[in-house]
Protein backbone atom coordinates (compact mmCIF):
# COMPACT_ATOMS: atom_id res chain seq x y z
CA UNK A 1 0.00 0.00 0.00
CA UNK A 2 1.15 3.32 -0.29
CA UNK A 3 0.48 6.68 1.44
CA UNK A 4 -2.30 8.91 -0.63
CA UNK A 5 -2.99 6.62 -3.03
CA UNK A 6 -3.97 3.82 -0.69
CA UNK A 7 -6.69 3.52 2.16
CA UNK A 8 -4.07 2.64 4.15
CA UNK A 9 -6.40 4.83 7.80
CA UNK A 10 -8.35 1.76 7.44
CA UNK A 11 -5.51 -0.29 9.00
CA UNK A 12 -5.73 2.22 11.58
CA UNK A 13 -7.56 3.45 14.33
CA UNK A 14 -6.60 7.42 15.22
CA UNK A 15 -7.26 10.33 17.55
CA UNK A 16 -6.60 13.74 17.35
CA UNK A 17 -4.28 15.59 19.78
CA UNK A 18 -6.13 18.25 22.38
CA UNK A 19 -5.68 22.01 21.32
CA UNK A 20 -2.71 22.34 23.21
CA UNK A 21 -0.75 19.78 21.16
CA UNK A 22 -2.52 20.49 17.78
CA UNK A 23 0.21 23.02 16.55
CA UNK A 24 3.00 20.66 17.54
CA UNK A 25 1.42 16.60 16.62
CA UNK A 26 -0.84 15.68 14.00
CA UNK A 27 -2.25 12.76 15.53
CA UNK A 28 -1.79 9.30 17.82
CA UNK A 29 -2.71 6.41 15.79
CA UNK A 30 -2.46 2.44 16.56
CA UNK A 31 -2.59 -0.28 13.97
CA UNK A 32 -5.35 -2.98 13.66
CA UNK A 33 -4.41 -6.54 14.33
CA UNK A 34 -4.55 -8.38 10.93
CA UNK A 35 -4.08 -11.71 10.25
CA UNK A 36 -1.90 -11.56 6.82
CA UNK A 37 0.72 -9.38 5.64
CA UNK A 38 1.02 -6.05 4.24
CA UNK A 39 3.54 -3.40 3.45
CA UNK A 40 3.36 0.76 3.89
CA UNK A 41 5.28 3.01 1.52
CA UNK A 42 4.97 6.54 3.36
CA UNK A 43 6.51 9.60 1.03
CA UNK A 44 9.31 12.32 2.42
CA UNK A 45 7.14 14.54 4.82
CA UNK A 46 10.04 15.82 7.61
CA UNK A 47 7.10 14.91 10.81
CA UNK A 48 9.24 12.87 13.09
CA UNK A 49 7.25 9.71 14.23
CA UNK A 50 7.64 7.86 17.35
CA UNK A 51 6.64 3.94 16.71
CA UNK A 52 5.79 1.90 19.91
CA UNK A 53 5.91 -1.75 18.99
CA UNK A 54 2.88 -3.55 20.59
CA UNK A 55 2.89 -6.60 19.07
CA UNK A 56 5.61 -8.73 16.75
CA UNK A 57 8.87 -8.44 14.84
CA UNK A 58 8.60 -5.87 11.51
CA UNK A 59 11.02 -4.36 9.31
CA UNK A 60 11.33 -0.79 8.14
CA UNK A 61 13.28 0.65 5.29
CA UNK A 62 14.77 4.13 4.57
CA UNK A 63 15.71 4.34 0.80
CA UNK A 64 17.55 1.12 0.61
CA UNK A 65 18.36 0.98 4.04
CA UNK A 66 16.30 -2.17 5.92
CA UNK A 67 16.25 -2.42 9.61
CA UNK A 68 14.73 -4.99 11.74
CA UNK A 69 12.39 -4.08 14.47
CA UNK A 70 11.80 -7.03 17.18
CA UNK A 71 9.36 -6.74 19.18
CA UNK A 72 10.62 -5.13 22.16
CA UNK A 73 12.22 -2.46 20.25
CA UNK A 74 10.68 1.17 19.99
CA UNK A 75 11.87 3.94 17.47
CA UNK A 76 11.90 7.35 15.84
CA UNK A 77 12.00 8.40 12.90
CA UNK A 78 12.29 11.79 11.13
CA UNK A 79 10.97 10.22 7.56
CA UNK A 80 12.81 12.83 5.70
CA UNK A 81 13.30 9.55 2.94
CA UNK A 82 10.92 7.42 1.62
CA UNK A 83 9.91 5.32 4.09
CA UNK A 84 8.64 1.43 4.02
CA UNK A 85 7.09 -0.43 6.99
CA UNK A 86 6.69 -4.03 6.26
CA UNK A 87 4.20 -5.71 8.66
CA UNK A 88 3.74 -8.86 9.72
CA UNK A 89 0.28 -10.75 10.88
CA UNK A 90 -0.31 -9.89 14.89
CA UNK A 91 1.55 -6.15 13.89
CA UNK A 92 0.13 -4.05 16.25
CA UNK A 93 2.07 -0.33 16.86
CA UNK A 94 1.39 2.54 18.31
CA UNK A 95 1.99 5.97 16.50
CA UNK A 96 3.01 9.59 17.39
CA UNK A 97 3.48 11.80 14.72
CA UNK A 98 4.66 15.18 15.48
CA UNK A 99 4.53 18.32 12.65
CA UNK A 100 8.27 19.63 11.48
CA UNK A 101 9.37 21.33 14.70
CA UNK A 102 7.08 19.52 16.90
CA UNK A 103 9.83 17.24 18.60
CA UNK A 104 11.64 20.21 19.91
CA UNK A 105 8.54 22.43 20.72
CA UNK A 106 7.61 19.95 23.13
CA UNK A 107 10.78 17.80 24.37
CA UNK A 108 13.73 20.18 23.32
CA UNK A 109 14.89 17.58 21.14
CA UNK A 110 16.25 19.47 17.38
CA UNK A 111 15.13 16.97 14.22
CA UNK A 112 18.10 18.10 12.24
CA UNK A 113 20.18 15.68 13.26
CA UNK A 114 17.76 12.67 12.71
CA UNK A 115 18.45 12.41 8.97
CA UNK A 116 17.99 8.93 8.06
CA UNK A 117 18.13 6.92 10.70
CA UNK A 118 15.99 4.76 12.81
CA UNK A 119 16.55 6.11 16.65
CA UNK A 120 15.61 3.45 19.93
CA UNK A 121 13.15 5.46 21.69
CA UNK A 122 14.92 5.24 24.95
CA UNK A 123 17.27 7.86 23.82
CA UNK A 124 13.87 10.35 23.46
CA UNK A 125 11.25 8.84 26.13
CA UNK A 126 11.84 7.60 29.56
CA UNK A 127 11.82 3.71 29.82
CA UNK A 128 9.43 3.82 32.18
CA UNK A 129 6.09 5.50 29.76
CA UNK A 130 7.13 3.73 27.31
CA UNK A 131 6.58 0.34 29.34
CA UNK A 132 3.16 1.97 30.97
CA UNK A 133 2.18 2.91 27.55
CA UNK A 134 3.15 -1.27 26.43
CA UNK A 135 1.07 -2.07 29.21
CA UNK A 136 -2.07 -0.15 29.11
CA UNK A 137 -5.06 -2.10 28.09
CA UNK A 138 -6.46 0.45 25.21
CA UNK A 139 -5.61 2.67 22.53
CA UNK A 140 -7.57 5.30 24.38
CA UNK A 141 -5.83 5.18 27.41
CA UNK A 142 -2.28 4.63 25.52
CA UNK A 143 -3.27 8.63 23.85
CA UNK A 144 -4.48 10.12 26.73
CA UNK A 145 -1.03 8.76 29.16
CA UNK A 146 0.83 10.25 26.16
CA UNK A 147 -0.66 13.44 25.65
CA UNK A 148 -0.65 14.11 29.67
CA UNK A 149 3.04 13.75 29.66
CA UNK A 150 3.47 15.79 26.12
CA UNK A 151 1.23 18.62 27.81
CA UNK A 152 3.28 18.90 30.99
CA UNK A 153 6.46 18.59 29.00
CA UNK A 154 5.28 21.11 26.72
CA UNK A 155 4.28 23.52 29.21
CA UNK A 156 7.52 23.86 30.65
CA UNK A 157 9.23 24.79 27.56
CA UNK A 158 9.66 28.52 26.50
CA UNK A 159 8.23 29.82 23.45
CA UNK A 160 10.80 29.16 20.13
CA UNK A 161 11.10 32.11 18.16
CA UNK A 162 12.87 30.27 15.32
CA UNK A 163 9.88 27.43 14.89
CA UNK A 164 7.19 30.25 15.62
CA UNK A 165 8.91 31.64 12.02
CA UNK A 166 8.98 28.99 10.35
CA UNK A 167 5.15 27.84 11.19
CA UNK A 168 4.02 31.43 10.55
CA UNK A 169 5.87 30.98 6.92
CA UNK A 170 4.37 27.95 6.24
CA UNK A 171 0.72 29.29 6.83
CA UNK A 172 1.47 31.86 4.74
CA UNK A 173 2.34 29.48 1.90
CA UNK A 174 -0.11 27.18 2.45
CA UNK A 175 -2.90 30.39 2.52
CA UNK A 176 -1.65 31.52 -0.46
CA UNK A 177 -2.51 28.14 -2.42
CA UNK A 178 1.10 26.96 -2.81
CA UNK A 179 1.67 29.83 -5.26
CA UNK A 180 4.62 32.00 -3.61
CA UNK A 181 8.64 31.55 -3.72
CA UNK A 182 10.93 31.67 -1.38
CA UNK A 183 11.95 35.27 -2.23
CA UNK A 184 7.98 36.40 -2.47
CA UNK A 185 7.72 34.49 1.22
CA UNK A 186 10.81 37.20 2.84
CA UNK A 187 9.25 39.95 1.35
CA UNK A 188 5.43 39.13 3.39
CA UNK A 189 7.60 38.93 6.44
CA UNK A 190 10.10 41.65 6.09
CA UNK A 191 12.79 39.78 6.37
CA UNK A 192 15.70 37.83 3.94
CA UNK A 193 15.52 34.91 1.77
CA UNK A 194 19.03 34.21 3.14
CA UNK A 195 17.44 34.36 7.01
CA UNK A 196 14.46 32.10 5.91
CA UNK A 197 16.86 29.37 4.43
CA UNK A 198 18.47 29.66 7.99
CA UNK A 199 15.79 29.18 9.84
CA UNK A 200 14.23 26.21 8.25
CA UNK A 201 17.78 24.68 8.23
CA UNK A 202 17.43 25.40 11.86
CA UNK A 203 14.07 24.05 12.65
CA UNK A 204 13.31 21.32 10.21
CA UNK A 205 16.67 20.26 8.68
CA UNK A 206 15.96 21.00 4.76
CA UNK A 207 15.71 23.91 2.77
CA UNK A 208 12.65 26.32 2.80
CA UNK A 209 12.57 25.86 -1.21
CA UNK A 210 12.97 21.41 -0.59
CA UNK A 211 10.08 21.76 2.28
CA UNK A 212 7.60 23.41 0.49
CA UNK A 213 8.08 20.95 -2.75
CA UNK A 214 7.49 17.79 -0.50
CA UNK A 215 4.06 20.29 1.20
CA UNK A 216 3.03 21.24 -2.47
CA UNK A 217 3.04 17.54 -3.98
CA UNK A 218 1.55 16.25 -0.95
CA UNK A 219 -1.24 18.79 -0.82
CA UNK A 220 -1.57 17.96 -4.76
CA UNK A 221 -1.59 14.37 -4.99
CA UNK A 222 -4.21 14.25 -2.32
CA UNK A 223 -6.39 16.46 -3.98
CA UNK A 224 -5.77 14.29 -7.07
CA UNK A 225 -6.45 10.92 -5.46
CA UNK A 226 -9.73 12.03 -4.46
CA UNK A 227 -10.70 12.60 -8.55
CA UNK A 228 -12.53 16.10 -7.88
CA UNK A 229 -11.91 18.31 -10.37
CA UNK A 230 -7.91 19.30 -10.14
CA UNK A 231 -6.64 21.74 -11.56
CA UNK A 232 -2.75 21.82 -11.22
CA UNK A 233 -2.07 25.36 -11.51
CA UNK A 234 -4.13 25.75 -7.91
CA UNK A 235 -1.54 24.28 -6.73
CA UNK A 236 1.29 26.70 -8.23
CA UNK A 237 2.05 23.87 -11.07
CA UNK A 238 2.46 25.94 -14.06
CA UNK A 239 0.63 22.91 -16.13
CA UNK A 240 -0.20 19.61 -15.83
CA UNK A 241 2.93 18.23 -17.21
CA UNK A 242 4.38 19.92 -14.50
CA UNK A 243 2.81 18.46 -12.04
CA UNK A 244 3.19 14.29 -13.45
CA UNK A 245 6.59 15.22 -13.95
CA UNK A 246 7.23 16.68 -10.00
CA UNK A 247 4.93 13.95 -8.71
CA UNK A 248 6.94 11.39 -10.45
CA UNK A 249 10.20 12.32 -9.25
CA UNK A 250 8.65 12.71 -5.48
CA UNK A 251 6.73 8.69 -5.17
CA UNK A 252 8.37 7.27 -8.34
CA UNK A 253 4.73 6.75 -9.73
CA UNK A 254 3.46 7.50 -13.25
CA UNK A 255 0.10 9.62 -13.47
CA UNK A 256 -1.93 10.68 -16.39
Amino acid sequence: MREIFDPIRDHYTFAQPCCELADHIDFFSESVVNGFEFTVEMFPSWTPTMYINLGSTYRISLNNSAFAIDRDMDILVLRDLHTTRHNLAGDRIFTIKFKPGGLEAILGISQVHMKGKVIPLRFILPMHLIEQLKNSLSFATRSKIMEEYLIAKHEARLTDHYLTFVQDLTETYQNTHLQLNVSQLAEKHFVTPKSVNRYFHRVIGISPKGYFSILRARTALTAYVKREEFDPAKFGYYDSSHFYREAAKFTGVRLG
